[in-house]
């Protein structure tokens, strides 16, 4: 019942304004690229200097002098600029990008974010994340409802060390999308099998409702 991390990145993709500069965090966010809706076109940043790349090149053309802030090939677009690190970071400080997406460990419904750990098999450094959460725009996470041990992922407060305080604003889930309002998650789409408390069981705090909750559904991928 449950979307998979492509179709998460296709939903999250069809909320991306015509024209906005965008970050997309390293690991499945990446794959938000692949799904720019007909008519819309984003500009990708990525931390290690490139703005306006293309989508990832067919297997076996990589170029491994082109790559994003997750090692992975990219292609050129028409317009393509390169830039030191420092102006990358830059740009993110002066809150030069609209959208930043990223992944997380933990959500709560304060907006906290929480997506490094020094665990044994955690993130070693919190990266640029810190600063992408401060200086874009608008903060969303994509990531798994639950962890793979099935707790919450979206909880009342983090356990673990934050990346940004009252950042994020909207969440796509493998089985909802929640924004954040007003230190609550008010749920605005959830998969049709899923009851509502269902849903809420797997969650680690109130979920609102504020009007009619739609069907979240996405094509096969």
């Amino acid at each position: 019942m449950r979307l998979t991390p492509t179709q998460m990145a296709w939903r999250a993709a069809q909320d991306i304004e015509d024209g906005a500069y965008v970050n997309l965090g390293i690991g499945q966010p990446e794959m938000v690229a692949r799904f720019q809706p007909p008519g819309r076109e984003a500009i990708f940043h990525t931390e290690n200097g490139i703005l306006g790349f293309g989508e990832a090149p067919p297997p076996g053309e990589e170029d491994w002098d082109l790559i994003n802030a997750g090692k992975k090939a990219v292609t050129l677009k028409p317009g393509t600029a390169f830039f030191h690190h420092a102006d990358s970071f830059a740009m993110v400080r002066g809150g030069h990008l609209d959208v930043a997406i990223l992944g997380a460990y933990e959500v709560a419904e304060t907006g906290d974010l929480a997506n490094w750990s020094t665990g044994p098999r955690g993130v070693p450094a919190v990266g640029g994340a810190m600063d992408l959460v401060h200086g874009a725009k608008r903060v969303a996470v994509m990531m798994d409802h639950v962890t793979k041990d099935g707790a919450p992922k979206l909880v009342r407060q983090c356990s673990l060390p934050l990346t940004g305080v009252g950042c994020v604003t909207r969440v796509y889930s493998s089985l909802a999308v929640i924004d954040i309002v007003a230190g609550r998650f008010v749920l605005r789409e959830k998969v049709p099998a899923l009851t509502l408390e269902a849903l809420q069981d797997l969650t680690g705090a109130r979920l609102h409702l504020d009007g009619a909750v739609g069907d979240l559904v996405a094509p096969d991928l």
